[in-house]
């Protein structure tokens, strides 16, 4: 990431940001896994004693970080306002280091949320988002001796016997496994992601504990019908377990972007993967800290590469790779980017895709903003007894097609982003009455990591180009001519491939 940005005072309301504050303290204690003492190399412990252990992070977080407050307030009394802000932004780092420590150490699905809490640029306090950046790729790893463990258990062989060489010290950690950098003995240099020990059971206690936050939720958002969403989350994070499964997929994207201009998805070595080790060329390249601080026209390029994967996958593969953090991300030359991680995988069917694309018709091509109402209605995103206007219902979802309802070169700002939080969790704002009457259906869960995720990204670029174009080149039942260089070179591309296809039809 880039170096943090000056302290500001969050814009949410007061009782939105205690929810929030409280939330982090929740997050971070409700998933705690006992690491320390598998690294000191006592028995990993039971499911049962690993939920006292959370339980009890719980309490150790929520008691330093009201002891860190309660000294903040004690400190500040009789002291001047400048003094008192100072002592307050200084509770609220203290505090945060705590969560993102805490949540570092979890190695589960809500280090996952701590990690998607990070790159979205406002909604949180700068000292809490700034608190958890680490999170994105200075997880804390496991010890080498459990790695290697885990490479002997399920390959049969230590790591050391397997590859010609052999990196103790991962590349990169994060929520689910490590990687390791390797060479085989044929030479080819590889990727080894291992997965952490226990980590399938402290996922499986986070979504045992979902229920308590969705009901909760559904307590605020009347509309919202939590169990599709609980359903979903649980599907997508209990596969992203079985690194089989992430195998697929992946060899499904690499397959289809195969020789593609900007776009690289690594090969599965399949000779040393297993259901909890995946192993994939290794690719090199430029990390999210180096990118944020390139020349405009090189984060223009990689901000098309992204939004062109993004929605190319979806209207082409009928697939999203839903998790879009910088740490899943490499740049090379040229806008090209290696796109990591494919644990997290949404595949669409026909009907769904069929909804996304109904809804930018009405909205952003033809304009029509009654069918627009009718087409929300359909999807199951609002009740069709809702109490609103059409107007109120378009200006509500039009945000989220602001970027695209004009042709024209548009920047995608840190404000859209911060807006679609607003849009999602302000309860106090313009929009509470229509938020509260809103649902999500299941199968548009893992889209909104778009909103929440991907257009944080490209604020944080400052992503400029014709998207309106770009996304017309995209959208099926337009399929616009190529708009931009790395559009005609894809053209160029995809016409390759349809006539190598042809050429190897066999006619019988």
């Amino acid at each position: 990431m880039n170096s943090p940005s000056p302290r500001r005072r969050c814009s949410l309301p007061r009782s939105q940001r205690r929810l929030l504050a409280v939330g982090a303290v929740g997050l971070a204690a409700a998933s705690a896994v006992a690491i320390a003492a598998r690294r000191r190399g006592r028995q990993a412990p039971t499911m049962v004693t690993a939920r006292m252990a959370r339980r009890a992070q719980l309490a150790r977080v929520g008691a330093k970080a009201g002891a860190t407050v309660a000294l903040s307030r004690a400190r500040s009394v009789g002291a001047a306002p400048e003094r008192k802000a100072e002592l307050r932004a200084e509770a609220e780092l203290a505090s945060a280091e705590a969560v993102a420590e805490a949540l570092g150490n979890m190695k589960g699905a809500l280090m996952k949320l701590g990690q998607m809490a990070s790159y979205l640029e406002t909604g949180l306090p700068e000292p809490v988002r700034q608190a958890l950046v680490q999170l994105q790729s200075d997880a804390p790893p496991m010890a080498p001796e459990l790695a290697a463990k885990m490479v002997t258990d399920e390959l049969g062989a230590p790591p050391d016997e397997l590859f010609a060489e052999w990196g103790e010290r991962p590349i990169a950690a994060a929520s689910i496994g490590q990687v390791h950098r390797a060479v085989t003995h044929d030479g080819r240099e590889v990727a080894v992601k291992v997965q952490y020990p226990g980590v399938d059971d402290a996922i499986r206690h986070d979504l045992e504990t979902s229920d308590v936050v969705f009901n909760a939720l559904g307590m605020m958002f009347p509309g919202m019908d939590p169990k599709p969403i609980v359903a979903e989350l649980r599907e997508r994070l209990t596969e992203e377990l079985d690194y089989r499964a992430e195998a697929d997929h992946q060899r499904r994207f690499a397959a289809y972007y195969e020789g593609h201009p900007t776009i690289s998805v690594p090969a599965v070595i399949d000779e040393y993967s297993t259901g909890r080790v995946l192993c994939s060329e290794f690719v090199q390249g430029r990390r999210w800290a180096d990118i944020v601080e390139a020349p405009q026209a090189e984060r223009d390029l990689f901000g098309e590469t992204i939004f062109r994967y993004v929605f190319g996958s979806i209207y082409g593969m009928h697939a999203f790779n839903g998790d879009p953090h910088p740490g899943n991300y490499l740049f090379g030359e040229d806008g090209r980017v290696s796109f990591l991680d494919y644990g997290l995988v949404k595949t669409f069917d026909v009907a769904t895709v069929a909804d996304f694309e109904s809804l930018i018709v009405a909205m952003v091509i033809d304009h029509d903003l009654e069918r627009f109402r009718s087409e929300v209605e359909r999807i199951g995103l609002l009740p069709a007894d809702a109490p609103f206007t059409i107007e109120q219902v378009a200006s509500y979802f039009g945000h989220f097609y602001d970027h695209i309802a004009e042709e024209g070169v548009h920047s995608i700002g840190s404000d859209w982003s911060a807006e679609a939080v607003r849009r999602y969790f302000d309860l106090t704002g313009p929009y509470a009455d229509i938020m509260k009457s809103a649902n999500l259906p299941g199968d548009w869960v893992i889209v909104q990591r778009i909103n929440l995720g991907l257009f944080a990204l490209l604020g944080e670029l400052g992503a400029t180009a014709n998207w309106r174009l770009i996304s017309e080149e995209l959208w099926p039942s337009v399929g616009g001519p190529p708009s931009t260089p790395m559009g005609e070179a894809i053209a160029a591309w995809e016409a390759a491939r349809a006539g190598t296809a042809q050429d190897t039809t066999v006619v019988c």
